[in-house]
């Protein structure tokens, strides 16, 4: 699956626009899909807005079952980071380590 990134954000007044085709990859679904689950509350997405020294910035998150992608984005759009977190993997086991003299 082709995962390229988003390099900016563009506004309509004040929301945010994401072209569902380049979240919808990230999230290893098509785009009809992604609409799909979009629409049904399957996926779950959250604008976070700077504040301080931070004003100006926001965070688009958006989680599907399996995937959290996270895009911290500048004042005028362009995306500074993202992160991509496959959340359905099982975290190891613990393991309790005993010495024995």
């Amino acid at each position: 699956m082709n995962l390229g990134l988003v390099t900016r954000i563009t506004f309509d007044q004040d929301r945010p626009i994401v072209e569902a085709s380049e979240i919808a990859s990230l999230l290893e679904l098509d785009v009809s899909d992604f609409q799909v689950l979009m629409r049904a509350g399957g996926i779950r997405s959250i604008v976070e807005r700077g504040e301080g020294q931070d004003g100006g910035k926001f965070r688009l998150t958006f989680q599907s079952p399996r995937w959290r992608v996270r895009l911290t984005c500048g004042r005028d759009g362009e995306v500074l980071t993202l992160t991509r977190v496959r959340l359905d993997v099982p975290l190891p086991e613990l393991r309790s380590v005993s010495t024995r003299s």
